[in-house]
């Protein structure tokens, strides 16, 4: 009973491998614990592989990834908890071990998400020292209070104690084998691998959850980022994604990592792509992504509107945004906006200047979701539960009944919009091919990435990328990789 089970119960098509179990397993053994995995992300029974693993599996504790509590999208709003719940309860009827739940979406809802599965245990924020720091408490029957970011039941209270975190200090890290998932598969069905080269953000958006479970702002070292995507190429991994919330804060950071891969000879050989904010976005920054082999980036504009950007918190303009376009396409950069629409103080008149503005600057794709996902710790969160219960709230819409903590999905749209805010939209876009708009009116034009058949099939037929440009690459005919 020395191994620590680690479970992914995401499901979602095209997979997306589990970055967090790769550094959580390396955590583990080098805390001097066994490492089994369960990955049900790549099962097509995961009732069967439980129940084979359990048979003669008796680990000392199941720790469960939760990334995703929804897919964040109006359209759809799937809340991928219920999914969760069938399997973790499956799990809980055929082992004894205790269930500890982590990752970044279970971490802006430690207490909620515990009382939905009826469990005990959560790690709130980041794991590496936490995992092995409460796997030991549990084999010597320790005291919980020690495990740094751990949620536990109060038993006097009733209720939940959090222990305050201890951040993991990237600076010292080097690079990561990457074997604990099976990398090799998911890049083969999933079309791109995740690579973290810092953890946190220092901006502070409205509407954006990040914060709430990374703590500060940490860099991984340049070089130790080349040194594992050298690893990954070598092992026929050649198309990669950044996983950082942005990519180029700080630019210096982001100059650094594209430095290093240039002289470990790694731009010919990977193709890779980013989120990036759209400001700072220099000239030397764009030159550096270019030969390190930047296949493309995608930059949170959010919107084309002064006055929306600032209702969102986003400390750039629209006149950055032009900038930005034009660097890109100096340096034969693919590049794509993403829009956040709906947000408060969002009018017909704002809209309109947003598609307006993204025409006129013609980034090669422009994603446009309306509707702002609510989520409790923001400052949209708390404004609309400060405003009353939701089901009164004529700007917020998805479960407004029973949903006083937000778990399940709901979103803000302005009423100032109308009732035929997405028609209206449509309207504006009208056929212009460079936009991705999912809505009843467009629903050809999906890109949510959730179950997205069109993906899996081009990915089985060779396509190689960030799912928007394969989408992009699909409607051009320009090939799969």
């Amino acid at each position: 009973m020395n191994s620590v089970l680690l479970v992914n119960p995401n499901r979602m098509r095209p997979p997306i491998a589990p970055l967090a179990l790769d550094y959580l397993g390396e955590a583990l053994r080098r805390s001097g614990f066994d490492v089994d995995v369960l990955d049900l992300c790549l099962t097509e029974d995961p009732a069967a592989v439980i129940d084979r693993y359990f048979a003669s599996g008796d680990p000392l504790l199941v720790a469960v990834t939760i990334r995703n509590t929804d897919d964040v999208y109006y359209v759809s709003q799937d809340f991928c908890l219920e999914k969760y719940r069938e399997i973790i309860s499956h799990v809980c009827r055929v082992s004894d071990a205790p269930v500890v739940l982590g990752g970044c979406g279970y971490s802006i809802f430690p207490e909620a998400i515990l009382d939905y599965f009826d469990l005990n245990l959560g790690v709130w924020g980041e794991g590496e020292i936490a995992l092995p720091a409460l796997a030991r408490q549990i084999a010597t029957h320790g005291d919980l209070s020690e495990v740094p970011g751990l949620v536990y039941s109060a038993k006097r209270s009733g209720g939940f104690c959090r222990n305050p975190p201890v951040p993991v200090d990237l600076s010292r890290s080097g690079p990561l084998p990457r074997d604990t998932v099976d990398n090799e598969r998911y890049f083969r069905e999933g079309g791109q691998l995740g690579v973290e080269t810092k953890r946190g953000c220092p901006n502070r958006c409205a509407y954006c959850a990040d914060p709430l479970g990374k703590a500060g702002l940490s860099l991984r070292p340049p070089a130790a980022v080349a040194a594992e995507i050298a690893g990954l190429a070598d092992r026929g991994i050649d198309h990669l994604h950044f996983c950082d919330s942005e990519f180029n804060l700080p630019a210096a950071h982001a100059a650094g990592v594209c430095s290093e891969i240039i002289n470990l000879g790694q731009g010919d050989r990977v193709r890779w792509y980013a989120y990036c904010s759209p400001a700072p976005f220099t000239d030397e920054l764009a030159a550096l992504c270019a030969t390190a082999g930047c296949a493309g980036l995608n930059f949170g504009a959010d919107s084309g509107s002064d006055a929306m950007l600032r209702q969102l918190g986003r400390d750039f303009t629209r006149e950055d945004l032009a900038r930005t376009a034009e660097t890109c396409r100096r340096h034969g950069i693919v590049f794509m906006y993403d829009l956040l629409l709906g947000g408060p103080g969002e009018t017909r008149d704002s809209l309109k200047e947003t598609v307006d503005l993204m025409k006129r600057l013609s980034p090669d794709r422009v994603g446009v979701s309306l509707g702002v996902r609510l989520f409790p710790g923001t400052r949209l969160g708390d404004r609309a539960l400060a405003e009353g219960p939701l089901a009164a709230n004529p700007g917020v819409r998805g479960k407004v009944s029973a949903n006083s903590k937000l778990l399940a999905p709901v979103f803000y749209l302005s009423p100032e919009l109308g009732w035929d805010a997405e028609a209206y939209l449509a309207g504006l876009i009208g056929a212009d091919e460079r936009f991705f708009f999912a809505s009843r009116e467009a629903g050809e034009a999906n890109y949510n990435y959730n179950d997205n058949s069109v993906l899996v099939q081009a990915i089985k037929d060779g396509y190689r990328g960030a799912y928007w440009d394969i989408l992009r690459r699909l409607k051009e005919g320009s090939g799969g990789s």
